[in-house]
């Protein structure tokens, strides 16, 4: 396709980009489980649902405001993660996703339904080969681009199409005999370009704040997350108008019984750039393994 083409083709499916895989992209689930690296052979799974309805969205401002001729973008996801710990102070990570999207506004109705990306991360705990016995974690990962992305005005894509790369540095609490914990993590996003359009999304620094605990089977937790986002390039060319953040917050139930826990909660936006606004249900189930 001939840069021009690129041009065009990108421009005319930004809209579907913007309320359809926008919605993906912000209930990904951030992967607050396990705050200490797995032992050898032992692990976690966890399956987590999103549901999110929304006319609205924030524009390039921040500003919040109705999706363009009368929008209204309905998405499903659901992300199935793992963890199991490979040697002593080292894990591997792996998360999938299966989509379910539709979008419809005074033109016409969309739907896409298919797997997402694939991401998988490597995490160390490199203060134990010091001796030193503290929650602290370093976290490498890549997410490959699995799923659907035509560059098509009328479709919504399930993947960005491009390749990330990402580190983080973790660190976790607890305040044990209290049931209580605190976990969180900051990281870089470098984000390569779609190899057809050429166009850079622009690279992100990512951050998740959580506190947790609970009485008996019954726990809670709050999460606080979010994202900012370099200027992304097409062409050579920085579209400052297109550059995303978001910023939300998730408060949720759990019940843990013996053979896992199940999570009920709710995600709220408190503001962003480029994406939907709208709260989102989450249901999911966790339960840990050892081999």
């Amino acid at each position: 396709m001939c840069p021009a083409g690129r041009h065009e083709a990108w421009h005319r499916g930004k809209g579907l980009r913007g309320v359809g895989l926008a919605i993906v992209l912000s209930l990904a689930p951030g992967l607050v489980h396990g705050q200490w690296v797995e032992a050898p052979g032992k692990g976690w799974l966890s399956v987590e649902a999103y549901h999110h309805d929304t006319r609205d969205r924030f524009d390039s401002n921040g500003d919040r405001n109705p999706i363009a001729v009368n929008g209204h973008a309905v998405s499903t996801a659901i992300f199935a993660t793992g963890a199991v710990g490979l040697i002593p102070n080292w894990d591997l990570w792996a998360r999938a996703s299966l989509n379910f999207l539709s979008f419809d506004d005074a033109g016409r109705e969309r739907s896409e339904n298919g797997p997402g990306d694939v991401n998988l991360w490597l995490r160390v705990a490199p203060l134990k080969y010091l001796g030193v016995d503290f929650p602290f974690a370093v976290r490498g990962g890549v997410k490959l681009p699995a799923g659907a992305a035509p560059i098509d005005a009328e479709i919504i894509p399930l993947s960005e199409g491009q390749t990330d790369w990402e580190i983080m540095a973790e660190l976790g609490h607890s305040f044990w005999p209290r049931t209580v914990y605190v976990n969180g993590w900051v990281g870089y996003r470098y984000r390569l370009a779609h190899k057809d359009t050429r166009r850079n999304p622009g690279n992100e620094a990512f951050f998740l704040a959580q506190v947790g605990g609970g009485l008996g089977s019954v726990q809670y937790k709050l999460v606080v997350e979010g994202w900012d986002g370099g200027v992304p390039i097409l062409e050579g060319i920085r579209v400052t108008t297109d550059q995303r953040s978001y910023l939300q917050v998730t408060p949720s139930l759990w019940y843990v019984t013996g053979f896992g826990g199940f999570e009920l909660g709710w995600r709220v936006p408190i503001e962003g750039r480029n994406l939907p606004d709208g709260g989102a249900l989450v249901i999911g189930y966790f339960t840990k393994f050892g081999f």
